[in-house]
């Protein structure tokens, strides 16, 4: 299974990079609202912010291509990631799932979907950062234990980087009243600084990504 770049190997990648012209890395952040930034002015959304977090942070070049949709199912995204690789991508982020979540739609469902997803990914030969999303504790902890699973099993079938939650920081060591001062009105999706604790999270996982994208 593919691991995550030790703290020595990210740290010889960085310096690598740094010492000579690196040419342009392109992610694409395939996923929903979470990812596509709803409700937020567009400096403010995950990819304009992870953009500039890893372009401080030791990838210069990064680009970040935006494939939210707000509201995507897992079916959705399977109906249009072929035209989304399209943009010919050096690595992928999925997070997808929340919403198929919500409307209760069939676990097995969602795990078909996404499998769908990581063959075609994997079909490009491209590398790829599976990430999953908060279940929030009304859904019982037999759902949870399964929701989870799914991406835990996904990960390690398709030599994924696997990213448990996508809100981690934000929500991670925090009580749910400071958890929700990070939230918009909605209660669901992150504020402007929410975002920007996600990405300090998320980004060496990222750079992690864009050192497989390198190799």
């Amino acid at each position: 299974m593919r691991r995550l770049r030790n703290l020595a190997a990210l740290l010889l990648a960085m310096l690598l990079w740094g010492g000579a012209a690196v040419a342009e890395v392109r992610i694409l952040a395939f996923g929903d609202s979470l990812t596509q930034g709803h409700g937020l002015s567009e400096e403010d959304g995950f990819v304009p912010q992870l953009q500039a977090w890893l372009r401080a942070n030791g990838a210069p070049d990064a680009v970040v291509l935006n494939a939210g949709v707000s509201g995507d199912t897992t079916a959705g995204g399977l109906a249009r990631i072929g035209w989304a690789l399209g943009e010919k991508p050096d690595a992928v982020i999925v997070e997808l799932g929340a919403n198929d979540m919500l409307r209760g739609l069939p676990l097995a469902e969602i795990r078909s979907n996404l499998e769908a997803i990581l063959a075609q990914i994997a079909a490009e030969d491209l590398p790829v950062l599976l990430a999953g999303v908060p279940v929030p504790s009304n859904y019982g902890a037999d759902y949870r234990t399964a929701f989870e699973a799914i991406f835990t099993g996904l990960a390690a079938e398709h030599d994924a980087i696997l990213y448990p939650s996508f809100l981690a920081g934000m929500t991670e060591g925090r009580s749910l009243p400071e958890a929700l001062k990070l939230m918009q009105a909605d209660g669901i999706h992150p504020n402007a600084e929410g975002v920007r604790e996600n990405v300090a999270r998320i980004g060496p996982v990222v750079l992690a990504l864009i050192a497989e994208a390198r190799h």
